[in-house]
């Protein structure tokens, strides 16, 4: 499928630009043993990605996916207060970009295209991780989980960028690798990439619907250009 008459796209951040689950499994280890309680592999705390800190704080705590039981409002504060203070010490230790993001980024930012940030991370979170991944300068607006009172698969913050930056929804389209992405895209009218690779807790990208599907980054550059006169090197 083709996309026209684009003027913004939308990016997730974690399990989309990049792999990010490394680090934040070293931060919520790190909490968990500081609380005396065991700790679980990088790929168990993979599938908790995704909600933002206090989802996978609270899916730690609990030692599974659902997060629906209560837990000690203290308890959670202090859980999400170390982890936090850990992981913004440590935020590109083994973090990484997913092949091709960097270079499909500069492709479409010199084709014209607007770029910006849409992930629960927490705001203060972005700026640092960009830079430490020589992303920085290539997006005009970043929103982060805090930024509003709600996160995806709310489509506010997809609206928000809109307003922000002057466009309509459909001159946008949000690219992610989760049901987060995708349903938020859907509930704001706006035309969607699901990615096959990232944080989408075992499930298949397609089953939400998105308008097209990727497995490897770069193949945004044919589905949002006319013609691709740029060489990819990455």
């Amino acid at each position: 499928m083709r996309f026209n008459d684009k003027k913004l796209i939308m990016f997730d951040l974690d399990g989309t630009l990049i792999d990010s689950a490394p680090d934040l499994a070293l931060a919520i280890n790190h909490m968990l043993v500081a609380l005396k309680r065991d700790i679980f592999s990088q790929d168990i705390i993979r599938s908790w990605v995704g909600n933002g800190a206090q989802i996978l704080v609270k899916r730690a705590l609990l030692g599974k996916m659902d997060h629906s039981e209560d837990l000690d409002s203290a308890l959670l504060e202090e859980a999400v207060s170390i982890f936090l203070d850990f992981y913004k010490n440590n935020l590109c230790v083994e973090t990484v970009t997913y092949p091709h993001v960097r270079a499909t980024l500069k492709i479409l930012k010199a084709q014209g295209y607007r770029l910006a940030i849409v992930t629960n991370k927490p705001f203060a979170f972005i700026e640092p991780i960009l830079k430490g991944l020589q992303l920085e300068g290539i997006f005009e607006l970043c929103v982060g989980g805090d930024t509003l009172s709600v996160r995806k698969p709310d489509p506010q913050h997809l609206l928000y960028v809109c307003e922000k930056l002057g466009v309509s929804y459909q001159q946008c389209v949000m690219v992610g690798d989760s049901r987060n992405d995708i349903l938020a895209a859907n509930a704001a009218n706006m035309q969607s990439i699901g990615l096959t690779y990232g944080y989408n807790y075992g499930e298949d990208i397609s089953l939400h619907k998105p308008d097209a599907v990727c497995s490897d980054f770069a193949d945004m550059i044919a589905m949002l250009a006319e013609k691709n006169e740029y060489e990819l090197i990455d």
